[in-house]
């Protein structure tokens, strides 16, 4: 795995580049927001050889209009990997959807289009598992090891002292060399531990389903005596 960050106009234009293989930078938010100090941060990460990435943070409104702000205002460069970056509670997974399919239509051909999410919002809140080109997971455990089943590409794990993360690639070429086009596919994550976090209506039989396991292996994973015992909030280990 190789390492980067992702910065913000909270984050100065020559934050430190040592050690790093790639930085994602804010770019956009909602039809009206431009970082204003994006076009600094690229050149720092370009000037050190890093591969760049922007995101939109995806605001409630008209989709399609956010896509074309984005791509129109981020200065990216063919090859550089685009984001929607999807942790607003007003915004649906359809138009989540609709967000990525959009930027991928406008810009699809010189860049890989992916999403960032946290876990909850993966587990809880997605109902398509649709990620475009890549999926950069949120969830604060061990590099690496970002508690989902689906195949991530990018894991952000601590965002102290900034965000930071690993990429599921061997090196540095690698990563530029998919995010120039190349078809070839990254290495695969290991997952690891899955849980789900009760709804209310929801039943263990429905939970299985989901996740492809059974209403017993569920039970002895997380000591339900009675499978009709389960209540909102509660945390259940995911095994199959």
């Amino acid at each position: 795995m190789i390492k980067g960050i992702d910065v913000s106009s909270y984050q100065s234009t020559d934050f430190d580049t040592d050690g790093l293989d790639f930085v994602f930078i804010k770019a956009t938010e909602g039809t009206s927001y431009v970082n204003p100090r994006m076009a600094g941060q690229a050149a720092t990460a370009r000037a050190a050889g890093l591969v760049v990435g922007f995101y939109h943070y995806i605001s409630p409104g008209d989709m399609s209009a956010q896509a074309a702000f984005f791509v129109d205002r981020c200065d990216s460069v063919p090859g550089d990997v685009l984001f929607a970056d999807w942790e607003e509670p007003g915004v649906s997974c359809a138009q989540k959807d609709q967000f990525i399919r959009e930027v991928k239509r406008l810009r699809g051909s010189n860049h890989k289009v992916g999403l960032y999410c946290n876990q909850d919002y993966w587990l809880n809140r997605d109902s398509s598992s649709y990620a475009g080109d890549a999926l950069w997971i949120a969830d604060y455990v061990t590099p690496g090891r970002p508690r989902i089943q689906a195949n991530w590409l990018f894991h952000q794990y601590t965002d102290r002292p900034l965000d930071t993360n690993v990429a599921s690639f061997a090196n540095r070429a690698a990563l530029r060399s998919w995010a120039g086009g190349s078809s070839a596919p990254a290495p695969k994550p290991t997952p690891g531990p899955v849980t789900y976090t009760v709804r209310s209506g929801d039943t263990l039989s429905g939970i299985a389903q989901k996740y492809g396991t059974t209403v017993a292996k569920l039970s002895a994973a997380n000591g339900i005596k009675d499978p009709d015992m389960i209540f909102a909030g509660q945390v259940l280990k995911i095994v199959k």
